[in-house]
């Protein structure tokens, strides 16, 4: 079955789905503003930016699981209690594939990849952390420095018969990758490889996940250096504590200095991955396949830098991790400019195909932002964070704080928000209103009128929870010692 509001059209347009992993809008502007021969600025002039685009979730597995499915993360299921994307719902990759795309992924975060079902549907998927692609993973040995592990595991690599391959993987990661920057240079080397190897008589989608404004902020220090405080050094800026998990719980305390060099970091960091898309837009220039692209760039969750006691992006769904940069580029989406339209992130999906030309499944619950789409706007954002990640448990054990003082991290939490107002509500039955006019501004007082605003937006979240079958999955997920060094090396503690 089709959505009502589906279109069919023949573009044969090739796709590039660009993610900055971690990108929050508005330091993303502050950036393309502040940067001369900006990238993306470019984009924004030729193409369109969508300056209310939200994601559904704040963090990179259900996120990505809802971009490739266009559903939300109670439906696919895939989240902090159940790791794994199952086949439930057909993903963009296979979607497309089905219509004769060539589907190609590089990836740099550890959360994206086969191992957590997010690689279903592509021809070819690549680790960016991987010098040749092989099944076994070296690729935590650069974060790592357990030499029996890494002899155990060399071993096994010898006898499963991808020697060569396992070894060069483990120089590469021991010497080379990540030292100058979170994949990104690699990231365009595999694209333009595979540009070249690829069937030039077929349309491709190719997707990218970027990692650079991600924790930790290691930007070279030419980026860095525009955006720190006039009085501070990037040695200074270097020192400061990158320790999320710390500094929650309240074992690390940090100071309004400490937070403003983070966020120089954190915009120096988008700042050098803007100039890392110059560089594939170049790439797909060379090959003389820019002019039948539809390019697009978006953030899959933003990020906490001190905002509301919080740090990287747990916990929580402020717009601080809700609002996202979203920018096309090609086709029907050329010269529009700025436009103010309410979007999320799981509408990207049925807008690709729309894109494509592909039938959308009836299990879409996005909407269509094509210029052509008869679907309407959206008047309504909806968010989801369905297990904490790491739990209160994992992180006492980290942190050495008593369970009992990190109560407020262990719920639940659903969201409802318009243009102007927006509640949160957790699985403890506390609610939060908050007046978005005036930058998140949480109302502890309500008045009348903002009851009837409350009450109708609760009664939007019922209706909207209603509307679909839940998904009721266990974890299942096992995670190879690679994978998991490579999460906890992010942050992400299990």
């Amino acid at each position: 079955m089709l959505n009502k509001g589906t279109f069919k059209i023949t573009m044969n347009k090739n796709i590039v789905l660009v993610v900055m992993d971690t990108a929050r809008a508005p330091d993303t502007k502050y950036v393309y503003n502040k940067v001369s021969n900006s990238s993306i600025e470019r984009l924004v002039e030729e193409g369109t930016e969508f300056t209310n685009a939200f994601t559904n979730a704040p963090w990179t597995l259900p996120s990505h699981a809802s971009l490739f499915t266009g559903t939300y993360t109670s439906k696919h299921g895939t989240h902090a209690g159940h790791k794994f994307l199952d086949d439930s719902f057909p993903t963009l990759a296979e979607l497309l594939s089905a219509e004769g795309y060539q589907t190609a992924g590089v990836t740099n975060n550890a959360w994206v990849t086969n191992e957590f079902g997010l690689a279903n549907g592509f021809n070819d998927f690549f680790k960016a952390w991987q010098y040749i692609q092989a099944e076994t993973d070296f690729g935590e040995i650069k974060l790592t420095t357990h030499g029996v592990d890494l002899v155990k595991r060399s071993v096994k690599g010898l006898l499963n018969g991808e020697i060569i391959a396992n070894l060069m993987n483990t120089v590469y990661g021991q010497f080379i990758y990540r030292r100058k920057d979170y994949g990104a240079k690699r990231t365009n080397s595999i694209v333009r490889s595979w540009i070249e190897d690829r069937d030039s008589n077929k349309p491709f989608f190719l997707f990218i996940n970027y990692l650079e404004p991600h924790l930790d902020y290691q930007p070279p220090k030419e980026f860095a250096e525009p955006f720190l405080p006039s009085d501070a050094t990037y040695k200074e800026a270097m020192k400061v504590p990158q320790k999320p998990w710390d500094y929650v719980s309240g074992a690390l305390e940090m100071s309004d200095r400490d937070f403003e060099l983070l966020r120089s970091l954190y915009r120096a960091e988008i700042a050098y991955l803007d100039a890392q898309i110059g560089d594939l837009r170049q790439v797909l220039y060379e090959k003389k396949e820019w002019q039948d692209t539809i390019f697009i760039i978006v953030g899959d969750h933003g990020e906490n830098i001190g905002e509301h006691d919080l740090m990287d992006h747990q916990y929580s769904l402020h717009d601080t991790l809700l609002h996202v940069p979203l920018f096309f580029s090609g086709g029907a989406f050329d010269g529009v400019g700025k436009s103010d339209r309410l979007v999320q992130t799981v509408d990207l999906f049925p807008t690709i195909l729309d894109i494509a030309g592909v039938d959308i499944p009836s299990h879409s619950q996005g909407l269509s932002f094509h210029p052509s789409s008869t679907d309407p706007p959206r008047e309504r954002i909806f968010a989801e964070y369905r297990c904490p990640q790491p739990t209160i448990e994992r992180l006492s054990k980290e942190t050495d704080i008593p369970l009992e003082d990190l109560q407020q991290y262990d719920k639940k939490l659903r969201s409802v928000q318009t243009d102007e107002y927006k509640i949160v509500r957790d699985s403890n039955g506390k609610l939060e209103f908050y007046n978005l006019k005036d930058r998140e501004t949480k109302i502890e007082d309500w008045s009348s009128e903002e009851q009837e605003v409350v009450e109708g937006l609760e009664t939007d979240l019922k209706k909207w929870l209603s509307s679909f079958e839940q998904a009721s999955l266990k974890d299942s997920t096992e995670m190879d010692n690679e994978t998991k060094k490579m999460l906890e090396d992010l942050g992400y503690l299990q």
